[in-house]
């Protein structure tokens, strides 16, 4: 069966990324307050971001000789003025790369070079990983300009080579071309892979805002957020970065996400709504410095990147009095689920479909489930990507244009969804599949465990489930420890869930910029410890 949105469907504006967002319509003046840096204190107003977007435009094109259709790459961890770079690479008619504040030389490398880019907006801090880079995919030193106010080494900042006096008119589009036309090229966390390039058209993302525009009942003028993520995956990039600017909040930027960064700006400006990548959660919780802070100005935590364990979510709460509301999305298609906001939320729910979205859930044979029913979650509506760059045969659609999550998932009659995992991260034993955070919730709740991921074994055609865990101070690995942690486990789930393939040590589960474990890696490995 299909399922719909409980929300009734909207019309999505029919415009550009840069005109629906500075439409304004909350009518504020030009000199509220959109952007703060909460380190330094340096801060955008409405009318700053907007002018000096459009200058940026201007001398992308003067300087730069930038053209419509061309690609500039931000490699940066957030900064104040992230927004300038970005919109006014819109306004300039362009498409916006971001780029992994992670990577190294070769992942950077690979993805300037899939992704076509020409400009690239550096943070000095990365600026020796970007220089390596650009050699390998051939962009000149001259196509390379920083954040701040210093030059180094011959690099300048954005602002002096390309902010003067003169602004562009940004680029309009017919409703035809907003539809056709680029304007994101984010790339995926690879936690099944490498990652793939996704193009994102300029009525994706007004999809997408004009869908949070509906469902966020709880942002207003008066709001003040901060994001604990980065803006360069999807969750940073739109709703922080696009929404600040149409819900006219103030938004704390914060360039690193250190405990005492996160819980200072907190303490300092009232914070009352945070925008947290999952793993935060965990490392407030674990981080005994988060207790000696005032947080109680905030209202609440809008989680994302994945789904937050019972057990996180139970601690947090009672340490902090904060509630944690949990969405669901892809960068394929930014929000699909958005939380449930009000006082009949359902425990453990992802939340609700997005305006104008559309589900089905099919059986590994391609038959369509209904309520309750657990299976691989398809998704349809307007913020769903154009294609993968450059690898258009991946993306798996349908002949109705639904597209293929990789996730597992149910939902029930009220239309609540529940993310059971990842469909490549599923074990396929025996005699039933299992899902690795089921196990994983239960290693977590060892006194000697301090971070767990089970991946499968595979031998012949069946996979075993195996648990790497990293131990707290205090512990010392051994055969007997590691045996000892297996039978908690195995004495708390059925036959064919227990840790067949035993429990390894490692010192680190290894995990990207969001906090997703990297299971790939950690199978690869499997086979190699396996083998010696």
């Amino acid at each position: 069966m299909i399922f719909k949105s409980k929300f009734p469907d909207i019309k999505i504006p029919q415009v550009g990324i840069y005109q629906y967002v500075t439409s304004n319509p909350k009518k504020i003046p030009d000199d509220k307050v959109t952007f703060v840096d909460g380190i330094t204190g340096r801060s955008y107003t409405f009318g700053e971001i907007v002018h000096e977007s459009k200058k940026f435009a201007a001398g992308l094109q003067d300087k730069l000789g930038f053209k419509c259709g061309d690609v500039l790459t931000i490699f940066s961890p957030n900064q104040v003025d992230y927004p300038i770079v970005v919109l006014g690479t819109i306004a300039a008619g362009g498409k916006v790369a971001t780029a992994n504040v992670y990577y190294e030389a070769v992942d950077l490398s690979l993805q300037l070079t899939d992704s076509g880019t020409s400009v690239l907006i550096v943070h000095p801090d990365n600026l020796e990983v970007a220089i390596e880079a650009s050699i390998e995919a051939k962009i000149p030193a001259s196509m390379i300009l920083l954040f701040g106010d210093k030059e180094i080494n011959g690099y300048k900042p954005y602002f002096s080579v390309l902010i003067n006096d003169r602004e562009i008119e940004p680029i309009c589009y017919t409703p035809e071309e907003a539809k056709s036309t680029t304007a994101y090229l984010l790339y995926t966390s690879g936690t099944t892979g490498n990652p793939k390039g996704i193009e994102l058209t300029h009525t994706n993302v007004v999809a997408s805002l004009a869908q949070k525009t509906t469902a966020e009942s709880k942002l207003g003028t008066y709001s003040l957020t901060t994001a604990v993520t980065q803006f360069c995956h999807v969750f940073g990039l739109i709703w922080i970065v696009h929404a600040t600017l149409l819900f006219a909040t103030t938004t704390i930027v914060l360039s690193n996400h250190s405990v005492k960064t996160i819980c200072e700006s907190i303490q300092k400006y009232k914070v009352n709504y945070v925008y947290v990548s999952t793993g935060t959660i965990i490392t407030l919780v674990n981080d005994p410095l988060a207790q000696q802070y005032d947080l109680s100005s905030v209202e609440m935590i809008l989680s994302g990147g994945f789904m937050l364990d019972d057990k996180w979510e139970r601690k947090f709460c009672k340490m902090f009095k904060i509630p944690i509301f949990q969405g669901y999305g892809l960068t394929e298609a930014c929000t699909v689920l958005h939380p449930d906001t009000t006082k009949n939320a359902v425990q453990g729910s992802a939340g609700i479909l997005m305006p104008n979205m559309k589900a089905k859930i099919l059986s590994d044979d391609g038959v369509e489930l209904g309520y309750n029913e657990p299976g691989g979650l398809w998704i349809q509506g307007p913020n769903l990507f154009k294609s993968y760059i450059n690898k258009k045969e991946v993306a798996t659609f349908d002949k109705d244009g639904f597209f293929y999550t990789e996730d597992v998932v149910s939902v029930d009659k009220q239309g609540n969804y529940f993310i059971i995992d990842r469909r490549n991260n599923i074990i396929r034993c025996e005699e039933a599949d299992v899902s690795p955070s089921e196990l994983e919730s239960i290693l977590l709740t060892h006194e000697a465990v301090s971070d767990a991921a089970v991946v499968g074994y595979k031998k012949e055609v069946f996979e075993f489930p195996t648990a790497y865990v990293t131990i707290k101070n205090g512990y010392k690995q051994s055969q007997t420890l590691a045996e000892e942690i297996q039978s908690f486990v195995d004495e708390k789930v059925a036959s064919y869930k227990k840790l067949s393939g035993g429990v390894l040590f490692i010192d680190r589960i290894p995990k990207n910029s969001i906090g997703k474990t990297q299971r790939f890696l950690l199978k690869k490995k499997l086979q190699n410890d396996k083998m010696n």
